[in-house]
């Protein structure tokens, strides 16, 4: 197939490019390098384009054929999101919305959408599936939320075929292909300490030792990039057999508390994680785990790294010799 990837200069669409290209597809990126990297787009040609500009996104369909959309294009910072909600529903819903006009002009319709376990806010069981009760609580995830069911409106309108896959912590890197996570400002945990490591000048910050976790801080679920990758092809094969719209959440079904992270961090890499506390941050759920067993029995995913200290020693990989 003839894939367009929205985002692909980006930490998970550069590996999601890299996937579909080993598995025969041809790849097109479709970035705004406003947070990707062009050095990361190195399995098909860049058109620098916006999902907020509407005539630059006709440009990148005019005169190719698409057969699917690969969605990553998305403000993603928790934090961000809520002291400028704005700019996060305007580039989340807007730029889709205008994302999914193009598609319907261009007759392209089928789209795989990057969503977020950040749409289910609070977690009131202790795995999270596909039927939890979603009420975000940041803007983040509502605006992923309010496009989800955009989708499903669209399946029933016009026939759209969609998935929507709800990460939940995505960790790792394919340093021996040159990509991997960097992203400025960095919020996520697992660059950041080893950044600290690499710099031991720059401490690593510790968000909240208060919350109801066994050690006080927050538990999450960490999905290696590259099985997120798996996911995206196999989402492509399930729209092709199968109409509607679709969610299914991705994650180890194991969470993590940040401690036992650093000193998994710790064992793999030989040195001491200096860290220091720091208040919570605002939006952020004391635990999110997954249980990704509709994945398993409909998509025939399943993840191959399954280890905390398996996915901490392929960025290490990475931020020791980072190509951008």
């Amino acid at each position: 197939m003839h894939l367009l990837v929205c985002g692909g200069a980006g930490y998970v669409g550069s590996h999601v490019a890299k996937v579909l290209y080993a598995r025969g597809h041809r790849v097109t990126v479709l970035d705004n390098l406003s947070t990707g990297h062009r050095e990361a787009v190195r399995w098909g040609p860049l058109i620098q384009a916006d999902i907020l500009d509407t005539a630059s996104l006709d440009a990148a369909f005019q005169g190719r054929h698409y057969d699917a959309v690969l969605h990553f294009c998305a403000r993603s910072l928790v934090g961000e999101s809520m002291v400028a909600p704005y700019d996060y529903y305007e580039n989340n819903v807007v730029g889709t919305l205008n994302l999914l006009q193009a598609m319907r002009r261009h007759d392209v319709e089928r789209i795989v959408f990057s969503s977020t376990a950040a749409v289910f806010g609070n977690p009131v069981s202790s795995l999270i599936d596909e039927d939890h009760p979603k009420a975000p609580i940041n803007p983040y995830g509502a605006s992923k939320l309010i496009v989800e069911r955009i989708l499903a409106d669209a399946a029933h309108a016009y026939g759209l075929r969609s998935v929507c896959l709800r990460y939940f912590n995505a960790a790792g890197a394919s340093a021996e292909d040159g990509i991997g996570e960097c992203h400025e400002p960095e919020t996520h945990l697992i660059p950041n300490l080893l950044r600290a490591l690499i710099n031991p000048a720059a401490p690593l910050k510790v968000f909240g030792q208060d919350y109801p976790t066994p050690d006080g801080t927050c538990v999450r679920d960490y999905v290696h990039v590259l099985d997120l990758a798996d996911a995206h092809v196999r989402a492509l094969e399930h729209m092709e057999r199968t109409p509607g719209a679709h969610a299914f959440n991705l994650g180890n079904g194991t969470g993590f508390s940040v401690l036992q992270v650093i000193q998994a961090a710790e064992q793999v890499t030989g040195h001491r994680v200096l860290f220091e506390a720091a208040p919570r941050r605002a939006g952020d759920p004391p635990v999110l785990v997954a249980s990704s067993q509709r994945a398993r029995d409909v998509l025939g995913w399943s993840p191959t790294y399954t280890g905390i200290a398996d996915i901490l020693r392929t960025a290490w990989d990475w931020h020791r010799a980072p190509a951008f």
